[in-house]
């Protein structure tokens, strides 16, 4: 008597944007897994498709569009195989433009806003049945609470690093940014919680959590004796959960580092030295027009407080070239505020006027063109400094988290502190080791190291004062090899 064993049904997701949009899919794989799809690396194969968005800059959002345009090809060719693939445009796009994705592109079945993923088995089921859905209102309940946690192994195949969403949305209303109007207001979640999901992590194998939010720095969650805690308490609980090696937060705000997550820095071995703090502009007058409720000496300010607190902390930062009615000499005074802090890397975007932010209707817009080659010098003097902090590790030890094979037989790949790349020639069994490098070269993108003798597993980079005294410096470094500019 023969059988025939049905089709599994098969998921496809693609994330744009940030890290939150990368934990955003894995939620939203997890929760569909309970209604029996399985993940496809295949777009092709699938028979629900969903572009996680990002709404952040305009280009993000024309090539969500453009995706969208190749993806009618691909439900033509499911309808003649005799099945139906839905498609689902989740995340800020969604949000912020609902209904006139649809209208814009026929071929999506389903639009459901980040705060609404969760009822996403119940959605696709809605589309499949009554047609096209939109769901972007802000739900009552805590999606969080409705997510189902993925499976041990699942865990595990998606590496030996993890986001955890600790907090999402934004008060600041800078006037360049959609956030606060795709996302909400702030929104933190309770220590237990967040406890509870990173040591199923760790139980799974994961040696590091990187915290995230829209503005992870302004966290407070409810703890354990009913009051609201601090990041840095939060730090202090996670870094106790066994098997956690490294701890890592981002993204944060000047105006959110508070005394207490300064010295989290140089007190807690867990938390990696290395931040991410966006800054935008080097300008008094554009920071203030882009209502970032800090100035460029308050910002240096908390950069000296944590360079005092850690000595060879890494900073990493944003910037946007071209806010309106920028002026040459205030583009300079952001260069001027990247040679002096001599950042480790940076991100830098030519401003992007986003529909519904104040800035958008400002006069003195700057030219394309300026905006252009404004960012082509900045990002020059980012890569500048960012091969000096490269350079200055080179013939250190350091320890490493190997993460994954390499690109060359034999070959491993890994984490610095700082979170450099760094490539080690070594067995696959060092996956998930923290252990010692020599660094012994620079590449384009990563470093290259030799293997010494294994490290402790704690995941803590020296925290000694010999070593400390002794430790790197890369804005130091950066402003010897640029002669003190």
């Amino acid at each position: 008597m023969s059988s025939v064993t049905s089709r599994p049904r098969k998921l496809y997701v693609k994330s744009y944007g940030c890290q939150m949009n990368v934990y955003d899919s894995q939620r939203m794989a997890d929760v569909l897994a309970r209604e029996g799809y399985v993940e496809t690396s295949m777009p092709d194969d699938a028979d629900v498709l969903v572009l996680n968005t990002c709404h952040i800059r305009e280009k993000a959002a024309e090539k969500v569009y453009s995706e969208l345009g190749r993806l009618r090809v691909l439900k033509q060719a499911a309808a003649l195989e005799g099945r139906s693939l839905t498609v689902a445009v989740a995340g800020c796009v969604a949000q912020a433009e609902g209904e006139e994705i649809i209208r814009r592109a026929p071929v999506v079945d389903l639009v459901v806003g980040p705060q609404n993923y969760h009822r996403l088995p119940d959605l696709v089921a809605r589309a499949a049945r009554d047609g096209r859905v939109v769901d972007t209102e802000f739900p009552a309940e805590d999606k969080f609470d409705h997510l189902a946690a993925p499976s041990a192994a699942v865990t595990r195949s998606r590496g030996v690093t993890a986001f955890v969403t600790v907090q999402e949305g934004c008060d600041k209303f800078c006037t360049f940014c959609v956030v606060p109007y795709t996302r909400g207001a702030e929104f933190s979640r309770p220590v237990a919680k967040i406890v509870a999901e990173v040591e199923r992590l760790a139980d799974a194998g994961v040696r590091e959590i990187r915290l995230i939010g829209q503005n992870v720095n302004a966290w407070h969650g409810e703890g354990p004796d009913g009051r609201a805690w601090t990041l840095a308490q939060l730090l202090y609980r996670l870094a106790a959960v066994p098997g956690v090696a490294r701890l890592r937060y981002t993204t944060s705000h000047p105006r959110d580092m508070d005394e207490a997550l300064i010295a989290a820095h140089g007190e807690l071995p867990a938390l990696m030295p290395q931040l991410h703090l966006p800054v935008q502009s080097g300008s008094d007058r554009v920071l203030a027009a882009m209502n970032r409720k800090h100035d460029r000496a308050e910002f240096l300010a908390v950069v000296a407080r944590l360079r005092a607190a850690r000595p060879d902390i890494a900073m990493s930062s944003d910037f946007i070239v071209g806010f309106p009615g920028e002026t040459e000499q205030e583009f300079r005074d952001t260069l001027a505020l990247v040679d002096e802090v001599g950042f480790a890397s940076a991100y830098s975007f030519k401003y992007s006027s986003r529909p519904g932010t104040p800035a958008a209707d400002s006069e003195n817009q700057v030219s394309e063109a300026e905006k252009t080659e404004r960012l082509a010098r900045l990002q020059a003097r980012i890569d500048f400094h960012a091969a000096a902090f490269n350079a200055a590790t080179v013939g250190r030890t350091t320890e490493v988290l190997f993460e994954s094979t390499g690109r060359h037989d034999g070959q491993m790949t890994g984490r610095s502190p700082w979170m450099q790349s760094v490539q080690v020639m070594a067995p696959a069994s060092v996956k998930g080791e923290v252990l010692t490098v020599r660094i012994t070269g620079t590449g384009t993108n990563s470093l290259y190291g030799a293997l010494l003798a294994p490290a402790r597993h704690d995941g803590a980079a020296p925290n000694d004062t010999a070593s400390r005294n002794e430790a790197l410096r890369p804005h130091e470094a950066a402003r010897a090899a640029s002669g003190g500019l």
